[in-house]
């Protein structure tokens, strides 16, 4: 993923929002807090409604004549290439992005439409934002979910000069760090660093199903962090990893090979060089992790953790960090977790590993417990 160094330019509006789930009514509260016009449109006017009530937009006027400077679709992947044709059509001096997670199948479907030409789809770019959450629709959108998030371009051979400009403009607005690939190169990226994780964690959250509540019980993050985005919208996921197929089945083989690897060490687990297997196993999986680029892109860096008791009560977790702002100190991460059968939670800070004494000596002489 080449980072695209583009200046930053801004748009002017106004822009059509089709589409008001999470990531809709996202890039329409974030847009509003920079004063641009923004109308919304979707077919569910209960979402439409929910998206404006909170401030994402506003609806079409009864008359008004929408000549936008930009349309953004944001609707379910598998109708993306319908409605962004229908977009090019009605709106001829627009330029009209998608931020669908996958991307080759939507050019290919507009790149077949007898009903667009050449001029038409110069004006699209497919775009995909690498920001989301588990959960979905309106309610859950958050105007700064985009900061700092990769926001992917994929400009195409007939792609203008002002629908890249425009479509970055969006991105930078929002906040994002832009980058540019081929729609190949992106399915085939998203393939192995968003679709296989949800595909790994809905397997793992599908195996808990039938487990006994005791067992459960002794759960901790680490089973709630590979399981969080398990979560997810399944009819969402059915259109994305459909759409990906086969790009996520090639990941899958190597998987399976891995698997059958494991499975057959395990099964001998006293047979010579099958402790090596395993410590093989898990050191690669080191060094892949290690690869995961850190905060805003930097490289990896290894912080320090802390855990700090509070009382499960309001306001325990604000004042904690307040009096962390205090001292001066940044924190880098921070992950909340409940005590099972106690009226406790634990905090688990990081920050660098040459502030952790300090932190340690000021939350102790604050009256916190810390425990290390």
């Amino acid at each position: 993923m080449n980072p695209a160094h583009l200046q930053a330019t801004h748009l002017s509006g106004p822009v059509l929002v089709i589409g008001t789930g999470l990531l809709g009514a996202s890039i329409g509260l974030g847009l509003r807090a920079r004063a641009v016009d923004v109308v919304l449109s979707d077919p569910s006017p209960s979402a439409q409604a929910v998206a404006q009530d909170i401030g994402a937009g506003r609806a079409l006027e009864p008359g008004e004549e929408l000549s936008p400077q930009l349309v953004v679709v944001a609707s379910p992947p598998d109708v993306t290439a319908r409605v962004v044709s229908q977009a090019l059509r009605d709106y001829p001096s627009a330029v009209v992005v998608d931020i669908a997670s996958v991307k080759a199948a939507i050019l290919t479907e507009l790149q077949q439409d007898q009903a667009l030409e050449p001029a038409d789809l110069a004006r699209y770019i497919g775009t995909h934002p690498m920001a989301g959450r588990e959960k979905s629709g309106p309610v859950a959108a958050r105007g700064e979910l985009f900061t700092s998030m990769p926001w992917v371009l994929c400009p195409h051979e007939q792609s203008n000069a002002v629908a890249l400009k425009t479509a970055q403009a969006l991105a930078i607005d929002l906040g994002a760090v832009v980058s540019r690939m081929s729609v190949d190169e992106h399915d085939a990226s998203v393939a192995l660093i968003s679709h296989l994780p949800q595909v790994m964690s809905s397997l793992l959250a599908s195996r808990l199903q039938d487990t006994e509540p005791h067992a459960l019980s002794l759960a901790g993050q680490g089973l709630r962090d590979v399981t969080r985005i398990a979560a997810s919208d399944p009819a969402l996921w059915v259109q994305i990893l459909g759409a990906n197929a086969a790009k996520l089945v090639k990941i899958l083989y190597g998987v399976r090979e891995d698997l059958n690897r494991l499975i057959g060490t395990l099964e001998h687990p006293e047979a010579t060089g099958s402790r090596l297997d395993l410590a093989q196993l898990i050191s690669e999986g080191n060094a892949g992790q290690a690869r995961i680029p850190g905060k805003h892109g930097a490289p990896p860096q290894s912080f320090a953790w802390l855990t700090v008791l509070v009382d499960d009560r309001p306001g325990q977790i604000a004042q904690l960090l307040t009096e962390i702002g205090e001292v001066g100190i940044n924190l880098e991460d921070l992950r909340l977790d409940h005590s099972s059968g106690q009226d406790v939670g634990m905090v688990e800070i990081s920050v660098l590993p040459s502030r952790r004494q300090e932190l340690i000596d000021y939350l102790d002489s604050h009256g916190w417990k810390v425990l290390q």
